[in-house]
């Protein structure tokens, strides 16, 4: 009885550690054999992979799965190998992972800005403010709800560099971690009349249902966010399908979608191509 106890225990163990690497697809894009994963956040969220993935896999025969996670998780699945390629905005990290060789192909493939939106009666001020650290700074001695990703995301990655360059530790009472997406984030700061440093991709695509908050500060060069595309290395499983969707995105087709995804939505585009990014690309 002990003994089949013991092989019952050992099983459990080994399906654990063999579905330890799996991860969930949030959407899978096409039907075919050939299947290929991603990380990104917003991309997917505001549709726009959907649109590149549809265009790459009637080239390619392919299926993307893609799993929704914020820049650090991304990199994360695709050191662990979790997935093939992701898409994201940690400039910083993605270096370091090219440079510790677990990542390839990194591609500069668009960007977008991030404003600071808040209550219209702007208790806090932001909108007189000289640059974002100084918009930060009001904020914080005001007390005025923050509302923060605290996610290891792209986002919020950027958000602990301004409050590092404004010199300001926030805690207490009125900064609050959601551990929740851009869209999520961005409907609460609504619901509570909180300051939020949104994208502006979220921004155009989810406007109407803001209708409490406005832009209070922006244009800041601090708060441009560039996109790259990273692949597991050489000799990895789907490396080759990975490569060649990077170098689809950076392609005449893929910038064209990329600067066009929008326009028939929201009667604006919602990322800038690489062209326009390349000026912030550090």
């Amino acid at each position: 009885m002990k003994k089949l106890l013991l092989i019952s225990l050992l099983f459990l163990l080994l399906l654990g550690s063999a579905q330890a690497g799996e991860v969930t697809c949030t959407e899978t894009y096409g039907d075919t054999a050939k299947v290929f994963k991603l990380a990104t956040g917003s991309p997917g969220e505001l549709g726009m992979l959907k649109v590149l993935a549809e265009n790459f896999n009637a080239k390619h025969g392919t299926t993307m799965c893609w799993v929704k996670a914020g820049s650090g998780k991304s990199l994360s699945l695709l050191q662990a190998r979790d997935v093939d390629l992701c898409m994201v905005h940690a400039p910083a990290a993605e270096k370091k992972a090219v440079a510790d060789g677990w990542a390839v192909g990194r591609t500069l493939i668009g960007s977008n800005e991030f404003y600071i939106v808040g209550p219209k009666n702007d208790p806090a001020g932001i909108a007189k403010a000289a640059d974002v650290a100084d918009a930060y700074t009001r904020i914080a001695k005001a007390g005025s709800l923050f509302l923060s990703r605290g996610d290891n995301s792209g986002t919020h990655k950027k958000e602990l560099a301004v409050w590092k360059k404004a010199g300001i530790q926030p805690e207490g009472k009125w900064y609050v971690v959601t551990k929740d997406f851009m869209m999520a984030t961005l409907l609460r700061a609504n619901a509570e009349g909180g300051y939020f440093m949104t994208d502006s991709s979220t921004w155009v695509a989810g406007k109407k249902d803001v209708t409490d908050l406005a832009i209070l500060f922006r244009g800041d060069p601090m708060l441009i966010n560039t996109y790259h595309a990273l692949a597991v290395p050489e000799g990895a499983p789907n490396h080759d399908v990975a490569m060649a969707f990077i170098e689809f995105v950076g392609s005449a087709e893929g910038q064209k979608l990329i600067a066009d995804y929008g326009k028939d939505l929201y009667g604006e585009g919602m990322y800038n191509d690489a062209e326009y990014a390349k000026q912030y690309d550090h």
